[in-house]
C-alpha cells in the first residue's frame, strides 16, 4: 500500500514539485545552519554547549537545529516568529481591538499576520542582542574565550546577521506553506530537531559495537522507542466527537440546513505548547544558577533537575496547567456555541446558548485530563531512558511531539492530494469530457 502511494505521488506533477520544492527549502535552511557569524570561536563554542544540554540553550539549540552552538546566522531560529504568533493569540482574547479584528475575517487575519511579523522582528532583535552579548562574554571550559574580539563591531554585526536569519527563516516558512506541502514554520521546526538524530545514532551504534551497551538493552531501547512513538501517534489522532445537529430553514423556495454532523474536541489541542512553555520555564533557572558559583545555586541544581521526584513533579504539573490554559485560548467555548447558535445549529438535548457553552467547556477539560497526563509522561521518559541504558540521545519530549506532529500533518496533506487527484480522475473519465465533446 506505501508503495502505491509512492508510485501515485511520482505520477501526479503538481503533488511533486511541491514536495521537491519543500525539500529545496529545507536544503537552503541546513545550509544557513552552518554558516558561522563572523568573529566567533566555533571550537570553545562547541567545548562550551557539550555541558549545557540540560539548560535552556541545549534545549533552544535543538529547536534551531544546533545552528546556536555553531554561532550560525540562523542561530536565533524562527522561536522570535513562533512566540510573536502566540503572544498574539493570547492577546486576542484579552484584548477587545484584537478580537474585533479577529472576527472580521480574512482581513482581519491579514492584519493580525502583519502584527505579528512587526513584533518578530522586535523579539528577534532583543534575542540576538542577548545572544551577541552572551557570546562576547564567554570562556569554553579549558579558558578559550569564545569571542576573541569583542566590541560593538562584534555586538552590530551579530544583531544584524541573526535578525536577518530569522527573517529570512519566516520568509522561508511562508513559501513551504504557499509553494510546498504542509505548514511552513512547522516543516523548518521538524528539520531542526531532526538535525543530531543521525549522529546520536551512530553514537549508539558505537556503543552497541564497543560493548558499552549490550545487545538486548539496545533491542529494549529500540522497543521502547516504537511503543511510545505508536501511543503518541494514537493519542494525536483521539478525539471525542459531539453530535451536531442543523434545524431545516426555508429561505424562498429552498431548503436549508437539517444535517448531522459533529464537533470534533482532540486530546491534544494545545500540541507541543505546553511542553515547550514548562520546559523553558524549568530550564531558565537552572540556567541562570549555573553562571555562579553560589552554595544555593548548587542546591537548587542538585533538586531542580531532571530525574529528580521534584523537578518530575513540578514539570508534569506545568504541562497539565499550560495544556488547559493554551487550549482555553485557541478553542472559546462560548464562541463556539454563539456560532452553533447563528447558524441554527445544537447539540441534541442541550439548550443553545450557555448551557451549550458550559457543555463543551465540561466535555474539554474531561478529555484534556487524560492527554495532559500522557504527554507529561512522555516527556519526563527520555530521561530515565537515558539514565537506565546509558543511550548518547535525547528521546521524547518535544522532539517525539514535533515529529509526530508534524509527520502526520505531511500525510494527511498528501493523502488530501491523492485523494483530489483521484476525484478528478473520475470527472475526467465522466461527463465533463462528453460536455467538451
Amino acid at each position: 500500500m506505501m508503495l502505491q502511494n509512492v508510485g501515485s505521488i511520482l505520477k501526479i506533477e503538481d503533488l511533486k514539485k511541491k514536495i521537491l520544492f519543500t525539500f529545496l527549502i529545507i536544503a537552503v535552511y541546513r545550509l544557513g545552519t552552518h554558516i558561522p557569524l563572523p568573529g566567533v570561536n566555533g571550537k570553545a563554542l562547541m567545548e562550551f554547549f557539550q555541558q549545557m544540554r540540560g539548560t535552556a540553550f541545549g534545549l533552544y539549540d535543538m529547536f534551531v537545529g544546533g545552528a546556536l552552538s555553531r554561532a550560525a546566522i540562523f542561530g536565533v531560529g524562527i522561536m522570535p516568529y513562533i512566540s510573536s504568533s502566540i503572544i498574539l493569540q493570547l492577546l486576542t482574547s484579552t484584548v477587545p481591538a484584537l478580537e474585533r479584528l479577529h472576527r472580521e475575517g480574512e482581513h482581519g487575519r491579514r492584519k493580525i499576520e502583519q502584527y505579528s511579523r512587526y513584533l518578530t522582528v522586535v523579539i528577534a532583535a532583543i534575542q540576538a542582542s542577548g545572544v551577541a552579548i552572551f557570546l562576547s562574554g564567554l570562556t569554553s571550559p579549558s579558558g578559550m574565550r569564545v569571542v576573541p574580539n569583542p566590541g560593538f563591531g562584534f555586538f552590530f554585526l551579530t544583531v544584524i546577521s541573526l535578525v536577518a536569519g530569522s527573517i529570512f527563516l519566516m520568509w522561508l516558512g511562508e513559501q513551504i506553506t504557499q509553494f510546498g506541502i504542509g505548514n511552513g514554520i512547522s516543516v523548518i521546526i521538524f528539520a531542526g530537531t531532526l538535525d543530531s538524530v543521525p549522529n546520536e545514532f551512530m553514537q549508539t551504534i558505537n556503543l552497541l559495537k564497543s560493548g558499552a551497551i549490550s545487545p538486548l538493552t539496545f533491542f529494549l531501547v529500540i522497543v521502547i522507542i516504537l511503543a511510545a512513538t505508536a501511543a503518541v501517534v494514537a493519542v494525536t489522532e483521539s478525539q471525542r466527537r459531539i453530535p451536531i445537529q442543523y434545524a431545516k430553514r426555508v429561505v424562498g423556495r429552498k431548503i436549508y440546513g437539517g444535517q448531522s454532523t459533529y464537533l470534533p474536541i482532540t486530546v491534544n489541542t494545545a500540541g507541543v505548547i505546553p511542553i515547550i512553555f514548562a520546559q523553558s520555564l524549568l530550564t531558565f533557572p537552572a540556567t541562570i544558577s549555573s553562571f555562579t558559583s553560589a552554595g544555593w545555586a548548587d542546591a537548587f541544581t542538585r533538586y531542580f533537575s531532571p530525574g529528580h521526584l521534584l523537578y518530575d513533579l513540578t514539570y508534569a504539573g506545568l504541562i497539565i496547567f499550560f495544556a488547559y490554559f493554551y487550549t482555553a485560548v485557541v478553542m472559546n467555548p462560548k464562541e463556539i456555541a454563539d456560532n452553533l447558535q447563528r447558524y441554527s445549529g445544537f447539540i441534541p438535548g442541550i439548550r443553545p446558548g450557555n448551557q451549550t457553552a458550559e457543555y463543551i467547556d465540561r466535555i474539554m477539560a474531561r478529555v484534556l485530563l487524560p492527554g495532559a497526563i500522557f504527554f507529561a509522561i512522555i516527556a519526563i521518559l527520555p530521561y530515565y531512558l537515558m539514565k537506565w541504558a546509558h543511550v548518547p540521545f535525547y528521546f521524547g519530549g518535544t522532539r517525539l511531539l514535533i515529529i509526530v506532529g508534524v509527520a502526520l500533518e505531511l500525510m494527511q496533506q498528501v493523502e488530501a492530494h491523492l485523494v483530489m487527484r483521484q476525484y478528478e480522475g473520475f470527472l475526467k473519465k465522466g461527463r465533463i469530457r462528453g460536455w467538451r465533446g
